[in-house]
């Protein structure tokens, strides 16, 4: 098992090393003229920017001083959402390049940048000589100057400019507007989920459901001040956060989170773990979360008007026998009434399902975050984003409020997702 695991990891590498130097290739081998500084410049980028990457990856899962975390994160993690779009982007210029090359052809001519680097060894005559002078019956008037031809060295230079500069602009406005989109905070989406059990007095019954938000060495205190914003100015009755608060431990990242006490609903703010917790000190943060006022649901429910709020452990802490227990959270409940069940990752569905559960609030998913990451994500989960139905439950996944990694997201908005509960009876 560890020599086949040995040999997945090679082959990943392999395929990350080749997927890198294809790029290096199409950007700065292939654009510049030959050995200078813009080369040198460009392969140095390429080898440093892989290398933080890896390096941002270690030092947030090893838990590495915040510092060096918070310096290593920026470029580290961007560089992996920019690298997938450049990636992307020379692919579709591959299928442009033939067209540019007909193009350039039709035109006849290059701009002088494009030429001036070329050795004058490899390019075309632009006069006469002595073997093309007029006729002689001619000689009296001035022959017309030849057309100047292109050199083929210069056209490609010429093309691979044209197809890797708007490549670079492409992968770079791209991940640009996904970063704004992070940064300027989640919106708010809103859904009516119709329950059957579910009295008329609890009708209209709003959970501001928030999940994903990631707190580290990128999104911090003003990011959290920013959601808690968000998700007080639509005056809940109660919030819902469903795992993923953190990338980080207490110690790290107490004062990013520290604006979650600010958080008001009239029935209160719960909280469930996340995968992500069980890398950051799960038990330390249920207790901190705690401190902020928020209320950890445990493989536990408690009643609420109208219904019943469980709350299950994510599969994660079944590493540490501390997973989901879906007996001890509904298994004596009284099956009349309806039931909300908080879990952070949607494929605990079954399950919920089997207990009798009416909905099922959950994150995890973050929508893919950067497309096309949502067509793998969605074969790991059975609901990638929104609201589906399974047999007597319904279960509705958040694309979260935040970001892994690299803090952009590409055709997956960030939200929170106010649900408001309906009675069919109202």
């Amino acid at each position: 098992m560890v020599a086949l695991m040995v040999l997945v990891g090679l082959a990943v590498l392999a395929a990350f090393a080749a997927l890198h130097w294809y790029a290096w290739r199409r950007l700065v081998r292939d654009t510049t003229a030959g050995p200078g500084f813009a080369r040198r410049a460009g392969t140095a980028v390429f080898v440093a920017a892989p290398l933080m990457m890896f390096a941002a990856l270690v030092a947030e899962r090893t838990g590495a001083p915040f510092l060096l975390q918070q310096v290593l994160a920026w470029p580290g993690f961007m560089w992996m959402a920019l690298s997938l779009y450049l990636l992307l982007a020379l692919i579709v210029g591959e299928l442009a390049r033939p067209l540019v090359r007909r193009w350039v052809e039709r035109e006849g001519t290059v701009p002088e940048t494009a030429t001036e680097c070329v050795p004058a060894s490899v390019a075309e005559p632009t006069a006469p000589g002595p073997a093309e002078a007029a006729p002689e019956g001619e000689r009296g008037a001035p022959a017309p100057a030849p057309e100047r031809a292109i050199a083929s060295p210069s056209r490609r230079l010429f093309v691979s400019r044209i197809v890797g500069g708007t490549a670079a602009a492409v992968a770079a406005g791209t991940v640009g507007y996904g970063t704004y989109g992070v940064l300027r905070g989640p919106k708010v989406k809103r859904v009516t989920v119709p329950l059957a059990k579910l009295p008329r007095a609890a009708h209209g019954f709003r959970i501001a459901v928030v999940s994903d938000i990631h707190l580290g060495p990128i999104l911090g205190r003003d990011f959290t001040r920013r959601v808690v914003d968000t998700v007080n100015a639509t005056q809940p009755d109660l919030i819902a956060v469903v795992g993923d608060l953190v990338d980080g431990s207490v110690e790290h990242l107490a004062p990013a989170a520290a604006p979650l006490a600010a958080m008001r609903a009239r029935h209160g703010a719960y909280f469930v773990t996340g995968n992500h917790e069980y890398f950051s000190g799960a038990e330390q943060w249920v207790d901190h979360v705690r401190e902020l006022g928020l209320h950890p649901l445990r493989n536990a429910r408690t009643e609420l008007p109208g219904f019943d709020l469980a709350g299950v452990d994510d599969v994660a802490g079944e590493d540490e026998g501390k997973g989901p227990d879906f007996a001890k959270a509904l298994g004596d409940r009284d099956r009349s009434r309806a039931s909300v069940l908080l879990a952070h990752q949607p494929v605990v569905i079954h399950d919920a399902v089997e207990h009798g559960v009416d909905l099922q609030l959950s994150g995890h998913t973050h929508g893919g975050q950067l497309w096309p990451g949502n067509l793998i994500a969605d074969l790991a989960n059975p609901t990638l984003a929104g609201l589906e139905r399974y047999g007597d439950t319904q279960l509705y996944v958040t694309r979260g409020a935040g970001a892994w990694g690299p803090p952009v997201r590409v055709g997956a908005p960030s939200d929170i997702t106010v649900v408001e509960l309906a009675s069919r009876q109202a």
